[in-house]
Formats: structure tokens, sequence, C-alpha cells
């Protein structure tokens, strides 16, 4: 806890701009990169380490010309940088890196103390939920920029199209634009929900619903966290919420905060598939509206953005007229939700959904969600479970046994197990102009290359 208390001296006596080497541990990490890329707009070095495993940031800190060393080691502080960041993952405030900080005195922050550091001085605008935190984000951030607010934000995705990389801290503009995330700070040292660590001027909440049983045993639980952040909202804010969502609806109805309440937009052209984009749009028209942005400056910025990484994004297209989407959804609302707006995008095509579950306590605990998410798709391939680096195999539950109960709601289930198996099914299985959306917060993106070929 020593590192924590040196974490929140830092933040109050720190002004971010007189640092000149940030460190991050666990650098490849979506978050974590957004971050990295702020600071060097600010002018700051930036070193960083990670696994050898290939992320979809890899990339974009190669085009930022962004160093990294493999693996952990006291060796990556050899030039003593002023500040170490270190992820929620590969041991979080155990990882030998920042236990190699705290000899040398050198302050750390964890990934959620350093999101709200980087925003201190601005208007924070904070998207939470179970879903479309990323999309929503991403919207808002990309009609302030082409409404000329100079946005600053950190969003936890490779990429967004057009606006550019998912970081970005601009000196001109006074407002900074997040993901606000329930998870815990650093899970068995930290248990603070990450986003409590952020004051928010506007909060936007997407859905509400269980999730991370892993730190939130039951519902309940997770709407109590939900609670606390909404609390932070100080009195000339304000709360974005999502009119459809029972949940949130429930939970805010004594709320004393300023809220304003959306649904699905009308009249809005958009790249976006799906109902639930169009809920995403309306919240992001809201944000603008309380900004001052006039509505039809903010419907016709809408028209150019065309999504971001990893959320419904088209991967290519075979030679036989077979597409290939990509998705991160990671629980049953998002997969049903993605689903049905490949339904709706494609009706005359076959559905193909190749599903790598997230975790064995999120399988587990959702197993029979799970079980009924794919009922807009016309098959459902069930990859091997992607463990948390914070997790151990549980053997009770696995992609094996959650295929036997999809089949239950659709017959034309597989178990297709890892990579390869995975790809060797689908070369014998898929048609000519099937739709295949790949799915899940882990590793799924890997087959990519070899379906496509």
């Amino acid at each position: 806890m020593d590192i924590i208390l040196i974490a929140a001296e830092l933040s109050f006596l720190m002004d971010i701009a007189s640092l000149k080497h940030i460190h991050f541990v666990g650098i490849k990490g979506v978050g974590m990169t957004s971050l990295a890329l702020c600071a060097q707009d600010l002018g700051i070095k930036v070193t960083g380490s990670d696994v050898g495993e290939i992320f979809v940031t890899d990339e974009i800190l190669k085009d930022r010309k962004i160093k990294w060393s493999e693996g952990f080691s006291e060796m990556n502080l050899k030039d003593k940088p002023d500040l170490v960041v270190t992820t929620g993952a590969h041991g979080g405030l155990k990882n030998p890196e920042v236990v190699a900080a705290k000899k040398l005195k050198i302050p750390v922050l964890t990934q959620a103390r350093a999101l709200a550091f980087f925003s201190k001085g601005k208007d924070l605008i904070a998207v939470c939920g179970v879903g479309g935190k990323t999309t929503t984000s991403a919207i808002i951030a990309h009609i302030l920029a082409r409404c000329g607010l100079h946005p600053s934000y950190a969003i936890g995705v490779g990429k967004i199209y057009p606006l550019g990389y998912s970081g970005k801290y601009d000196k001109k503009g006074k407002i900074f634009i997040c993901e606000a995330d329930e998870f815990v700070n650093s899970p068995g040292v930290d248990n603070t929900p990450r986003f409590l660590f952020l004051d928010p001027k506007v909060v936007v909440v997407t859905n509400l619903e269980h999730d991370h049983p892993d730190v939130y045993p039951t519902l309940a639980d997770t709407k109590k966290a939900y609670l606390a952040f909404f609390q932070k909202i100080p009195g000339d804010g304000l709360l974005v919420a999502n009119a459809d969502d029972k949940n949130i609806q429930d939970l805010i109805y004594n709320l004393h905060t300023p809220i304003v309440k959306y649904t699905t937009p009308a009249n809005v052209k958009t790249h976006l598939p799906g109902k639930y984009n169009l809920r995403n749009i309306a919240a992001s028209l809201a944000v603008a509206e309380y900004l001052g942005i006039p509505k039809q400056k903010a419907i016709e910025a809408v028209k150019s953005f065309k999504g971001t990484q990893r959320r419904f994004e088209k991967i290519g297209e075979t030679k036989d007229g077979t597409i290939v989407y990509d998705d991160y959804a990671h629980h049953p609302s998002e997969i049903k939700a993605v689903l049905k707006a490949a339904k709706e995008l494609y009706p005359q095509r076959r559905i193909v959904a190749v599903f790598q579950p997230h975790t064995y306590t999120r399988t587990k605990v959702l197993f029979n969600d799970f079980a009924k998410s794919f009922i807009n798709s016309d098959i459902a391939c069930l990859m091997d479970i992607y463990a948390s680096a914070r997790e151990k195999p549980d053997k009770s539950v696995s992609s094996k046994l959650l295929a036997e109960e999809v089949k239950r709601f659709n017959k034309n289930s597989h178990y297709t197990g890892n990579h390869k198996n995975t790809i060797e099914w689908l070369k014998k299985n898929l048609k000519a102009k099937d739709v295949v959306i790949t799915i899940g917060a882990g590793d799924v993106f890997y087959i990519h290359k070899d379906l496509l070929n």
C-alpha cells in the first residue's frame, strides 16, 4: 500500500508537464498504449515493457517509434524514469519492475490512477458501462475534434477511424475523454473500482449488467460501485443515462444529479450497424449538446465516423465472397447485439460466429446467458477459453461444455478448440459468401490471416 500512497501524493503535488520520462509496465495493453501516446504528445520520453505476445497495439507503438523491452526486469529501469505506470496484468503492483521502482524510490501509478493524473486540469467526460464504452468515447472524441474543440482522450482500443490513434493530449483544448472501467485497481492488493479515481464533469452510462464476477459476486455489488461513481458528478456536471436499461433507471431513481436520458436517435446517417450503435450515437449527441455544439453540426460530424478497431470491424473478404468481421464482445448481451446487427446487415447470408470466451470466472457465472447468445447466428464455433493472467484454470467449465449447452438454442453449435483446429474446421465448413464474425476479448484475431488466405 505504500506504493499507492506515493501515487496519491504524486497526483496532487506533481505537474504532468514537469515529467521528463515515464516507463509503462505492460505498455501494449490498449489502455496503457493510449496513455503512452498522451505522454508522448506532451514531449515526455516514453519507454515500456511487455510480454512477447502479439497485441493490436504493436503497430501503433512502432509507428510512433515507442520502444519496449520484452519481459520484465529491474534492468528496464536503469535510466531511472520520473514515473512508472503499471497495468493490472502481469502481477500489477507485485510486478518485479514495480517492486524495483519502490526500492529506487521512483513514484508508481497504476493505469487507473495514471488516467486520473493525465486528465487533471481538464473537464473530464467519462464513459462507463458493460458494453459501448469504447465506441461512445470514440464518437464523442470525433465530434469534438471535428467541431474544433481540440479534445484530449485516452480510449482503450487500437485505432479509431478516421480519427487515428486512441490516445491524444492537446494542450489547446480543455476537455479530456476516457473510458471509465469498473474493474478493480489491482486485484488482491487494491480492490478500489478503477473509475473511482476519476473526477468526471460528465458521465455517460451505456448499460449496466453483472460482469467481472471475480470481483463483483452479484449484480448488487456492481450497482453499488456504479452508484458511488455517479455520486462524484458535480452540481454543474451531467449524467447521460441509457433510458432503455432497467438496471440504470432503477439505480438513478433517487440520484440528486443533473440527468439526461437517451434512447436511439432518428434521422442520423452512420457507418455503424445495429440498434446498440444508434444508442451510442444518441449518448454522444447528448454530450455534444451539453457542451454547446449545435445539434446539426454534431450530426454532421457523426456521418464521417467509421468505427474503431475490434468493434464490428471489417477485416477483409476472400475470393469466394466470404466476409470476415471482428468484434471485442465478451459479455452475453454484447454478443447478442453484435450478431443481431450482423443478421440485419446480411439477412440473406449465413452468419458464422467464432467465439473465444474470456476468463473462466465470467464463462462459469454467466454460462447460461452465454448459451443463449447465439440465436442470431447460423453457426456457432466455440474456441477454448482465453484465461486472464489474474486467474487459475477451472476444470469445471470449458468451451466444450458451453458448445453443448449452446445446442439447446442453436443446434449448429461446434467446439473447435485452439486456433489451428478452428482454422481447419472453418476451411472445411465455410461456404461462399458466408459472413464470419470473430468474437472475444482474447487473441481470437490471430486467425484472421489464415482465414483470409
